[in-house]
């Protein structure tokens, strides 16, 4: 986009329209030619620095899939040693739950033995007596 150089009644008259004119289309060129350069170099560093960038995110996605591999392993680690524990922890019970049973189950019979002999010593003391 050209500069519109709007100059002084004074300039026309001492330098005339020609050189007006010209000096007014050497500024349009040389502001054409920097906006040039600039969008070159401009052009030129974006691309390093996408270039960067995406080298960056990269790296990074890497690393957070490294980080997500091993947090993967340290969790099926952690949940087959719970596992363990609690698998034995069932057993540990279960074996105490045995144990109990059995204990209650012995009682039971004892006590079921002595309320049959005192039954039947009962009934031994009747019959005589009878």
């Amino acid at each position: 986009m050209p500069v519109t150089a709007k100059l002084s009644k004074k300039l026309y008259e001492k330098l005339g329209h020609d050189v007006v004119d010209e000096l007014v289309d050497w500024f349009n060129h040389v502001d054409t030619s920097y906006r040039t350069e600039f969008r070159e170099l401009f052009e030129a560093h974006f691309g390093r620095f996408d270039a960067k960038l995406e080298q960056r995110v990269a790296q990074l996605d890497a690393k957070w899939e490294q980080r997500h591999v091993e947090l993967r392993a340290e969790l099926r680690t952690e949940l087959g040693a719970t596992r363990s524990a609690m698998l034995q922890g069932l057993a540990d019970l279960r074996g105490e739950l045995r144990a109990e049973i059995a204990g209650a189950k012995a009682d039971t019979i004892r006590w079921n033995f002595l309320f049959w002999i005192g039954t039947l010593g009962t009934v031994v003391a009747l019959v005589k007596l009878g």
